[in-house]
């Protein structure tokens, strides 16, 4: 049983390799250049940005898994073979991975780590006003899936005040929950720090922008560690240009890696982090892309498979 990975460059290759033999060490873990000179058994892939044709150049691929919890960059591929499954990168640790993020980020915010960075590398001490505490700020969590469940709850747990927003209702102890386009407004008109891990759809597009923004407190700073197809770069710069937001932390992006040319690197209101919110170690991922190889040889359900209809 063979299974190619292109995540990490060859240099993680022998790290791979090493954590799939503790798993499982009769799959034979390939390069990605050595499956496709040799395709032959390679039933299945863990990848992150295939190369286009890559992933249909492999006759006998039966399973997609993506190294991370998007599958962006492989749905990306206008070669990917039809009908092929993918299962998302979502393991027993994603949904604390991803939390701890979220609190990282919002206490920067709070903190003004960006201002504070930015006063270290001119040598300038500023002593900054008294920060809001917790228990006085408002997050707003937009898409309360798995991971927007657990982040939700672990703000709540840490001190803030936290609401919910997602198109169907949901119930989560200590966080207030709206849903639907109807309490949407009134959803963002108590956020004082925003939060979007929704899904990729048509819908969502763009949800990050002028009309959000302008419904948020003045003030209020956003979150997107969902897709980057969420987030309009342009409003989102003149939002803060303009006075109306604060701050933005922002871990993903439409074009990744994002151009060295983009404004959103210079900015002294943006925190850039490299798509890192909930990417679990390469043990952690190895031991589950072993774990949906041994369900999917069994012809068990696979969990976390990628719904096209819900875009995720």
């Amino acid at each position: 049983m063979r299974i190619t990975i292109a995540s990490g460059g060859p240099a993680a290759l022998p790290e791979w390799q090493r954590h799939f033999r503790e798993f499982d060490p009769a799959i034979e873990v390939l390069g990605w250049e050595a499956a496709q000179a040799d395709p032959a058994g390679v039933r299945y892939a863990l990848v992150w940005q295939p190369p286009a044709g890559g992933l249909a150049a492999l006759p006998e691929l039966r399973l997609i898994i993506s190294a991370g919890a998007g599958v962006d960059g492989i749905l990306a591929d206008p070669h990917r073979p039809a009908g092929l499954p993918i299962a998302r990168m979502i393991t027993e640790e994603t949904p604390e991975v991803m939390a701890e993020y979220v609190l990282t980020a919002a206490l920067m915010l709070l903190r003004e780590a960006r201002l504070m960075a930015l006063d270290q590398a001119a040598c300038r001490w500023n002593v900054l006003p008294a920060p809001r505490r917790m228990r006085e700020v408002r997050v707003g969590v937009m898409g309360l899936g798995q991971l927007g469940a657990a982040s939700a709850r672990l703000l709540a747990h840490t001190g803030f005040q936290v609401s919910g927003w997602s198109r169907s209702r949901a119930a989560i102890a200590g966080v207030q929950t709206y849903a639907g386009e109807e309490e949407f407004d009134a959803f963002l008109g108590g956020t004082d720090i925003l939060l979007c891990l929704l899904p990729a759809t048509p819908a969502t597009r763009g949800i990050l922008g002028a009309r959000t923004f302008a419904r948020l407190p003045q003030g209020a700073a956003v979150i997107n560690v969902g897709r980057g197809s969420h987030l309009n770069e342009a409003e989102l710069l003149d939002a803060l240009d303009g006075g109306r937001l604060a701050g933005a932390v922002l871990d993903v992006f439409d074009t990744e890696p994002l151009p060295a040319d983009s404004p959103l690197w210079s900015h002294p209101r943006i925190i850039v982090t490299p798509h890192y919110g909930a990417t679990p170690s390469r043990r952690d991922r190895a031991r589950h892309a072993v774990r949906l190889i041994h369900l999917h040889e069994r012809g068990a359900a696979l969990p976390h498979l990628y719904d096209a209809g819900r875009g995720y």
